[in-house]
């Protein structure tokens, strides 16, 4: 059975203060009637920390309610939407210029092909995580992304049948997409979309570079501080929040609020994603953990619904036993993830 004490040894026995020394955790069914948060390490059940990747998640939330608006459509061409010089040589795949194949579905469910700036290696053999894992802080905007990327070889043609490679350079194009579809910068877009819809006054796009307020988070024993690049990485990973809120948002997502609930059926569509960053399924805007069978063989545990940070976020749900997760570890290098899916396991496993 799942206790509050059992919640909070989990919790605490992430923290060993020299790959993980902060972690925070939202655990909640439903309807309610069991709700817990809890914070460990450097971290205070309100604080506030930078929710990266799991923002993808609101983009999905933005981009139904968009389509639900009949302002654009999956299966449209992205070059409908950009200026012909970014789509022009974006993917050039063994000497066929296949840009004008590429459509907003391809985007947000990473089977573009196209290759991810943040994690591909460039000639000198270093990518950009290197250079901002060893502190060197700068923005990354999209005109940098197009012009490194083009500059790149694609990973396969653009919806190659059971082909995906996670690419934060596919949700750089689609938020400029959002933009130029609503006619406001993004930070907007989700104020709009989804901040507004919701009691979250915590939660907030980071663009104030002097705002100090979210957790630091690191890579491995290395403190990290780039304002400057969470400030320009906003459709990407730049939303701010904190355990609690990020669960009022997930329970939303996940419960027709800013869509049909039944959709969320359209959005598996699977693909594995193999390293890096790790080993998950990726949908339409829709993350689903890799949970083997050896975790839990005589009672498996099905699908666990959500999405990953890069920093050792988390926003999932197990509609086995009706059970949400958010949260995060505030570490880059992996073994804040691998602490937060066994931790979401073992307690979904007692719940069985």
């Amino acid at each position: 059975m799942i206790s509050e004490k059992m919640l909070q040894d989990v919790l605490n026995n992430m923290i060993d203060n020299k790959r993980i020394f902060s972690a925070a955790m939202c655990v909640e069914n439903s309807d309610k009637s069991f709700s817990w948060t809890g914070a460990a390490g450097n971290m205070k059940n309100d604080s506030r920390f930078f929710i990266a990747s799991v923002t993808k998640l609101y983009v999905t939330a933005v981009v139904l309610q968009l389509i639900d608006e009949n302002r654009l459509k999956l299966q449209d061409k992205i070059s409908t939407y950009l200026p012909n010089d970014f789509c022009e040589g974006l993917h050039v795949y063994k000497g066929v210029d296949c840009s004008n194949e590429i459509t907003i579905a391809h985007l947000i469910s990473n089977t573009s092909g196209l290759p991810d700036y943040f994690f591909h290696k460039q000639e000198n053999g270093r990518t950009a995580a290197d250079e901002l894992m060893e502190g060197n802080d700068e923005p990354w905007h999209l005109d940098k992304t197009i012009g490194l990327i083009k500059n790149l070889t694609p990973k396969f043609k653009p919806g190659a049948k059971g082909k995906a490679a996670y690419s934060d350079s596919n949700y750089q194009l689609l938020g400029r997409i959002i933009e130029n579809v609503t006619g406001k910068k993004i930070g907007d877009v989700f104020q709009e979309y989804v901040f507004s819809k919701l009691d979250v006054p915590n939660t907030y796009t980071y663009t104030d570079t002097k705002d100090d307020s979210p957790a630091s988070f690191y890579y491995k024993s290395q403190k990290l501080w780039l304002p400057e690049y969470m400030a320009s990485i906003s459709v990407e990973g730049g939303i701010v929040s904190t355990a609690d809120e990020l669960m009022v948002f997930l329970k939303a997502f996940f419960n027709g609020h800013f869509f049909q609930k039944e959709r969320i059926n359209d959005l598996k569509k699977w693909n594995i994603i193999m390293p890096p960053p790790g080993l998950f399924y990726f949908g339409v805007g829709l993350e689903k953990l890799w949970t083997p069978r050896i975790v839990s063989p005589f009672k498996p545990i099905k699908e666990i619904l959500g999405f990953w940070g890069q920093t050792g976020s988390f926003a999932f749900y197990n509609p086995q036993t009706d059970l949400y997760f958010c949260g995060t570890t505030n570490q880059i290098n992996g073994k804040g993830h691998r602490l937060a899916g066994n931790a979401m396991m073992k307690i979904i496993k007692s719940c069985l």
